[in-house]
């Protein structure tokens, strides 16, 4: 295994974050110092990542007669040869919409465990007016798109169904390609080549002559989440990233993956330096919007917020009660799309609240809008015990010109936060505080 010391920078985040954490009330999210005892070394898989963004995959099409394209572009080397990825791409020319000649801004969709590309996904971007691309990053392919007679969508298949290894497909998607092949070489580490993938997809969409090379964006589900994180923190060319439940910090709290990280022992922290989007999103300075609900068993609040904690760039939240954890409920909020149009497109950006303040068993907080704020309320739990499991209460807040006013929660609440409504349906939250 090749070891070398952390840069400077890093160690500089380390110890940001510690700053962080004493300013929020959140724990300190544990550093390499912290965490372990071991000298200040790691494996970085990242020391080439500028090369990867410099070059322009060599792509392979295999359909352009239907709305929604299919193609194989070049990926990294695993177990020693050449790899494939499948993608679906999809624009308003592809659709019909536009006509050859036009531009418009791009966005890379990242599927989660268990997902593939996803024609529907594309289609619903290109109907946005963007041209959009998903790829496979578990060396699979999926069956062609099926389109629905009445709307004319994009609809997919089953879960799994249908879908077929790719001769030249890189490492799949289970947790021993995730976790247990830490250590040695990173051409078989599953995070490595999810990452490489995207930021090869993001060079190829860039290139095409329909795509406004300087306006796009990058947005992913669960482990696309966590993957967009990632990509997030490794390539700045984005001008705006939504990592929908991923995260974080999964070696802390009560994510589900702790217990594969755990398992790897001395190993473990190779994986947190190398993989865990805490240690890489102190790099972001890409302007990223968290999405996720609050009972999350995949990436839980604690260690969401302390993911949004450290990133030291623009970043924004939209925090419900109890989302559901889905592709199809990963995709639909519209905060997605209308924070990816102000970033990528001049849209009218999400409203921006500030940090709550308590005085006098009163909640204060004040916020900035381009659109009119419509409601608010502020939400609670009392509950101990797995947070996947806690009920949550809400009480309406009081909107005078830009600042809202609530009933402090009570005493015994161990977490709240508030969320504000647009008058377009829009929900944003403010950071979530933890006692």
């Amino acid at each position: 295994m090749a070891f070398r010391f952390l840069p400077a920078s890093t160690l500089h985040s380390l110890v940001t974050l510690c700053v962080i954490g004493v300013t929020t009330g959140l724990n300190c999210p544990t550093s390499v110092a912290q965490d372990d005892k071991e000298a200040a070394m790691t494996v970085d898989p990242w020391e080439n990542i500028d090369a990867i963004k410099a070059k322009v995959p060599d792509v392979t099409w295999l359909d352009q007669d239907q709305p929604i394209h299919s193609l194989l572009y070049g990926g990294e080397l695993f177990k020693g040869k050449p790899t494939e990825v499948f993608a679906f791409y999809a624009s308003p020319i592809t659709l019909g919409n536009a006509k050859p000649g036009d531009t418009f801004p791009g966005v890379v969709l990242i599927h989660g465990g268990g997902g593939t590309a996803f024609a529907q996904w594309v289609h619903l971007w290109a109907k946005r007016g963007y041209a959009a691309i998903a790829m496979d990053l578990s060396g699979m392919r999926p069956p062609a798109p099926e389109y629905d007679k009445a709307t004319g969508l994009a609809i997919g298949p089953r879960r799994n169904k249908g879908r077929v290894r790719l001769e030249n497909g890189g490492p799949l998607h289970g947790h021993p390609q995730k976790f247990d092949s830490i250590g040695g070489a990173i051409s078989d580490d599953w995070p490595f080549h999810a990452v490489a993938n995207v930021v090869r997809a993001h060079s190829l969409i860039r290139s095409f002559p329909e795509v406004e090379k300087d306006r796009t964006a990058v947005t992913g589900i669960s482990w696309g989440g966590y993957t967009t994180c990632l990509a997030a923190s490794l390539d700045d060319r984005f001008k705006a990233a939504v990592p929908v439940y991923g995260c974080g910090f999964l070696h802390q709290g009560e994510s589900v993956q702790k217990q594969a990280i755990d398992a790897l022992k001395q190993r473990r922290m190779d994986w947190v330096r190398a993989y865990d989007p805490g240690s890489l999103l102190p790099r972001c300075r890409v302007p990223i919007l968290f999405v996720n609900g609050t009972n999350d068993k995949h990436y839980p609040l604690d260690s969401y917020m302390k993911s949004f904690q450290v990133v030291p760039g623009e970043k924004q939240l939209r925090i419900t009660v109890k989302m559901p954890h889905g592709h199809q409920p990963g995709w639909e909020p519209p905060e997605i799309g209308k924070f990816i149009d102000a970033k990528c497109r001049d849209g009218i950006p999400l409203p921006v609240p500030e940090t709550p303040v308590v005085k006098d068993n009163r909640v204060t907080v004040s916020f900035h809008s381009k659109t009119k704020v419509t409601s608010a309320e502020l939400h609670f739990t009392t509950d101990e015990g797995p947070r996947m499991n806690r009920d949550w209460k809400t009480i309406p807040g009081t909107i005078d010109g830009t600042t809202i006013t609530a009933d402090a929660p009570p005493e015994s609440a161990n977490t709240w936060f508030l969320t504000l409504t647009d008058e377009t349906g829009a929900i944003v939250s403010t950071t979530v505080v933890f006692k």
